[in-house]
């Protein structure tokens, strides 16, 4: 019985290249191809694939927000992300979101097919390069927690605040505090974790462990 593969990329060189690299293969058949989030939500349920291959950037929707709603629809549909992205917070969302593995673009037809097979037994992949910045990526996480600021406890209800995406108006009310201690707070919080901005405050204190 052959396996049923579908691919979602923009780039229509993209998708004849895939499919020519596959057509050789007898245990694989490729039965779908799509260049939008629109085509895939569209047509998938018709083709019912195994596996989806799907790349991250297109053009009417993330792959990530794709990947996320297509297993609540399909829950037995395995997704390979296929990506010329390798930032360690896309693997994340995207393997934190039902996705069963993670390539780059570059990966030759061996690796590709051992990535099909693997996810297909239900088993989880990734390119190598992949998997060491993920680990480099966990090893630096665990080294950042050995330095862990103490906050107050106004300072850990305002960095929850802060996450919450708040503004420092709505904080102030929520807090029933001064917006001019909302900042200062702010301030302190930036300068415990070593942040120059909300994003960077909100990007350390979830590597430190402070928020989920």
């Amino acid at each position: 019985m052959r396996t049923k593969i579908a691919i979602t990329d923009d780039h229509a060189l993209v998708l004849r290249g895939i499919r020519a690299m596959l057509s050789d293969t007898p245990e694989l058949e490729v039965v779908g191809t799509y260049e939008n989030a629109e085509q895939t939500l569209e047509h998938l349920k018709k083709d019912d694939p195994d596996i989806l291959l799907l790349d991250i950037n297109l053009p009417d929707m993330d792959g990530i927000t794709l990947c996320k709603k297509l297993i609540k629809e399909h829950p037995n549909l395995k997704i390979l992300a296929l990506t010329n992205f390798e930032e360690i917070s896309f693997v994340k969302k995207m393997l934190g979101h039902g996705a069963s593995g993670y390539l780059m673009k570059n990966t030759q037809k061996s690796e590709l097919i051992e990535a099909l097979k693997t996810v297909l037994e239900g088993g989880q992949y990734l390119q190598k390069n992949i998997e060491k910045k993920l680990l480099n990526h966990a090893l630096g996480q665990r080294n950042a927690k050995k330095f862990m600021p103490k906050l107050t406890r106004r300072e850990q209800e305002v960095l929850e605040a802060i996450a919450e995406e708040l503004t420092t108006q709505e904080i102030s009310e929520k807090l029933f505090i001064s917006v001019k201690t909302v900042e200062t707070h702010r301030m302190n919080l930036m300068s415990k974790l070593g942040a120059r901005n909300s994003v960077g405050i909100i990007k350390n204190a979830i590597e430190k462990g402070l928020i989920n």
